[in-house]
């Protein structure tokens, strides 16, 4: 009897396991299927470039180019993990964009998938009260409802659109799949821990396979993007609720020792991260930007994440950091007021239901890194930023759901009516959520039309951002005038944007007005010492000017700054090759070939 027992639980448990399975796969296929539009996408001029389309380094999969992957902080980052993804996808599809688009939805479509599997472990595991006396679980059609619709949100959420066809985010996409596997894996761990090694000793228990997996895929999200340095915060949240594992002091302080492992690799991260945006002079600096100001401009990310994930409209790809922000003010003081006054809320009812505290605090958490609390850049929030933060708010969504589900189901009467009803509501809204992220994705198709469209969105009346790439576009497309227009307007409203004086310089090069492009390049070089690119610019344009004395101390100073920098190599041997020193071209070209400069290869050929 117990033998058939035993059986039957078994098999009860496969077939959950199956359905969840086929559930998560359903979501995931639905995912891709939305986002085959974004193939037709090209690159963007924002970061595509540096990080693709003129990247030599990802030119070669060799011992060089891993060498460089991990000890580079190229582009103000330490990602080698991306710079890896992305010199895969040139080996497999060189510069067509429609393979990095498709890395990309396939890796989303992967995220999704992961995401509905955690939340139904996290759900299942979920109890819904703190009393003495554990109730029943959640019932499995609960469950997979719940799973279902934070799957399809999460999956198909615009919010999420510029963290996918942006190809520069892979980073956003492979830190969140390894931040999700790592989660995964803490749930196994913590489902062996509660049933058979609760005696055990804590080392004894950290080298458990299900713990060694989880800070292994932590590791690799690190080496992805340093957002996920919030992990060990999460774990702990989750020690807290739903695994109760954290009711005492004492066991606070045993889940800490638990997570040093996590918490050293953050730190290291951290580090790293912070080096990485000296070296590429990324930070902003303090004095421009005080903490008090940070703080509230931090609070009024918060919200404003939560209404766009509640009303996804007029999203951007870039918003302006706010001018005049002051507590005093409406607008702050109703900010700081509504965050208090939801975590008070949370708390209160913390005693009987955790719930909803862990979810704020969670969302708080893994937006911490990118609140602008340490200011990074002169954007006060990015969509990209809440990819992974959103769970914590569509998790409520697919509980409530499920609940209202529940309820409707008890009554047969009731039942009768709210099915058809429900199925049309959700159609209604998945259609609409398809739709808007569908629009979105075209908007990423053209960068004038990208950028129009975020200069007309600005409250501050346009960014010097979104001037500056849009300037940049139509130098590409040859409208000079239209991008010296814009590249000037960056400068207005940003007199101390580097890049905008280098890209107004590129452009009066173009069209030979030399003195102008080379004064430009005067004022980039000013602004960025450390730039290789702003001295090799600047000394092309001195040798278009037969000035080769300057051209050839700017292409040192390019290379001085940055080893690694193919152009300035490859400059330098035209410069040379001209000039009749053709030996030193020979080497030149042939150090900017091994860097996986095309250029300079055909050259060395010719």
């Amino acid at each position: 009897m117990l033998s058939l027992t035993l059986s039957s639980l078994r098999l009860k448990v496969k077939r959950s396991q199956t359905v969840t399975v086929y559930l998560a796969a359903s979501v995931a296929v639905m995912t891709f299927v939305v986002y085959l539009s974004a193939l037709h996408n090209g690159f963007t001029v924002w970061d595509d470039d540096l990080y693709v389309v003129a990247n030599p380094h990802i030119r070669s999969l060799n011992l060089e180019f891993f060498k460089w992957a991990f000890s580079d902080f190229y582009a103000g980052y330490w990602s080698p993990l991306t710079w890896i993804s992305h010199a895969l996808d040139y080996a497999i599809w060189g510069l067509n964009p429609l393979g990095h688009h498709l890395t990309n939805i396939i890796l989303h479509a992967a995220n999704t998938f992961a995401a509905v599997l955690l939340v139904i472990r996290l759900v299942e595991a979920w109890k819904g009260t703190n009393t003495n006396v554990r109730p029943e679980p959640l019932p499995m059609q609960t469950v997979l409802i719940s799973g279902g619709v934070v799957g399809l949100l999460f999956g198909l959420h615009p919010l999420h659109v510029e963290s996918v066809v942006w190809v520069a985010e892979r980073k956003d996409l492979l830190c969140a799949l390894f931040f999700l596997l790592s989660i995964i894996m803490y749930t196994n761990y913590i489902a062996v821990v509660s049933v058979g090694t609760a005696a055990k000793s804590t080392c004894s228990r950290l080298f458990n396979k299900h713990y060694l997996l989880s800070v292994g895929f932590f590791i690799l999200a690190l080496l992805s993007k340093p957002m996920a340095v919030s992990l060990p915060a999460v774990l702990i949240i989750l020690d807290w609720d739903p695994f109760d594992r954290i009711q005492s002091f004492k066991a606070f302080l045993a889940a800490i020792i638990e997570k040093i492992p996590f918490i050293v690799f953050s730190f290291i991260s951290s580090l790293l991260t912070i080096l990485a945006a000296k070296t590429g002079e990324a930070l902003t600096p303090i004095e421009f930007t005080t903490l008090p100001t940070r703080l509230l401009v931090g609070s009024k990310s918060l919200m404003e994440y939560m209404w766009k994930i509640i009303w996804p409209l007029n999203l951007s790809p870039f918003y302006s950091y706010p001018k005049n922000v002051s507590i005093l003010s409406f607008e702050y003081l109703s900010i700081i007021v509504l965050v208090i006054g939801i975590t008070a809320f949370c708390s209160v009812i913390a005693k009987k239901q955790k719930l909803w505290l862990a979810v704020w605090v969670y969302y708080i958490v893994t937006l911490m890194p990118v609140l602008g609390i340490v200011r990074v850049g002169l954007q006060s929030m990015a969509d990209r930023f809440v990819y992974l933060p959103s769970l914590g708010p569509f998790l409520i969504v697919g509980l409530t759901v499920a609940w209202i589900a529940r309820k409707v189901s008890v009554t047969s009467r009731i039942n009768i009516l709210m099915k058809p009803l429900g199925a049309t509501v959700a159609i209604v809204v998945l259609v609409s959520i398809s739709y808007l992220t569908m629009k979105q994705i075209s908007l990423w198709k053209d960068d004038i039309k990208l950028w129009s469209y975020a200069i007309d969105n600005d409250p501050a009346g346009g960014a010097a951002v979104c001037y500056n790439n849009r300037g940049t576009a139509y130098g590409k497309r040859g409208q000079f005038d239209k991008a010296i227009v814009d590249l000037d307007k960056a400068i207005v409203l940003y007199p101390d944007y580097a890049d905008a004086y280098s890209n107004r310089g590129i452009v009066y090069s173009k069209i030979g007005l030399l003195d102008s492009a080379i004064e430009s390049f005067n004022h980039a070089v000013a602004l960025k010492p450390n730039a290789a690119d702003g001295y090799s610019n600047r000394g092309v344009a001195y040798a278009m000017t037969g000035q080769y004395d300057r051209a050839l101390q700017d292409y040192n100073h390019a290379i001085a700054s940055n080893q690694n920098y193919a152009v300035a190599y490859y400059n330098r041997g035209k410069l040379f090759l001209n000039t009749g020193q053709k030996e030193l071209a020979f080497t030149d070209f042939q150090k900017a070939c091994n860097l996986g400069y095309g250029n300079a290869c055909q050259a060395l050929q010719d």
